[in-house]
């Protein structure tokens, strides 16, 4: 049987909850690393003591993200082993490039890399039994920032179907009703999609003027991320018709209006 501990990154903030979760998994005296996190000495060392008397065979990554990746290929050459990931990044380089299917072997173990786009295009789940490292296409305790609202529609539902029994988050405790939790995720963004589109036939016509009506009471210092948040929901609405977007509005906001698609 997998040990799996985990091992918190000291890096708590609005975006990263209580910090990153690296774990360091075993199986038959062999460990992966999965999400070394940052760069910080004294979680470095917690790693290394919860590698004590194992034999470390690869790092990996569910992506490049600053919280996630960039300890990875200092420890890869520490430990003297390859360093997996889907694609490369702002400070971290996989010595192996891992693909939708591919599997790392560890003792009598191995981990299913599932390629999940959305919250970023290199996003990787890992399933291990029944079990799923989700990274942060799904965490603990809250929703996630997403770069392709499409996609990562189709990764939820991806996931969903491998029907997995727990879920292990890049953020927040362990997630042990995963059929429901997956299922919350997919109704929250089908919610967030039909909020923001309601809100533009309620006459909303720029970014900001949706997110004042979908974010009532949000806190000045997440703003910046709703509205990145509404501006990919709206690249999917787009995409699929239901709105029009264009430049030309006050101090060069975009313009928001009805598609043609039919029912709008």
């Amino acid at each position: 049987m997998t040990a799996i501990e985990r091992v918190l990154a000291p890096n708590p903030g609005p975006f990263t909850g209580p910090g990153t979760n690296t774990y360091v998994l075993e199986s038959d005296g062999e460990a992966l690393v999965l999400d070394p996190g940052p760069i910080i000495a004294t979680h470095l060392d917690a790693i290394r003591v919860a590698l004590t008397g194992l034999t470390a065979v690869a790092v990996v990554v569910t992506h490049t993200h600053s919280d996630h990746a960039p300890a990875a290929n200092g420890l890869g050459t520490e430990l003297d082993v390859p360093v997996l990931g889907f694609a490369p990044g702002d400070g971290f380089a996989p010595t192996v490039r891992l693909d939708d299917g591919s599997r790392i072997g560890f003792g009598k173990d191995q981990l299913l890399a599932i390629h999940t786009p959305g919250h970023t295009s290199d996003h990787v789940c890992f399933r291990l039994g029944d079990s799923l490292f989700t990274g942060d296409h799904i965490m603990g305790g809250s929703t996630v920032i997403i770069e392709d609202a499409a996609a990562y529609m189709a990764s939820l539902e991806k996931v969903a179907a491998l029907e997995p029994a727990r879920l292990y988050p890049g953020h927040g405790p362990e997630l042990p009703d995963a059929e429901t939790v997956i299922a919350e995720y997919i109704a929250h963004r089908i919610e967030r999609e039909q909020q923001v589109l309601d809100a533009v036939r309620s006459g909303a016509s720029t970014i900001d003027d949706i997110v004042d009506v979908v974010y009532v009471g949000l806190d000045p210092p997440l703003r910046i991320a709703a509205v990145f948040q509404v501006h990919t929901q709206l690249i999917k609405l787009r995409d699929e018709g239901w709105v029009v977007l264009g430049a030309g509005g006050v101090n060069g906001a975009t313009n928001v209006r009805l598609g043609e698609r039919p029912g709008v």
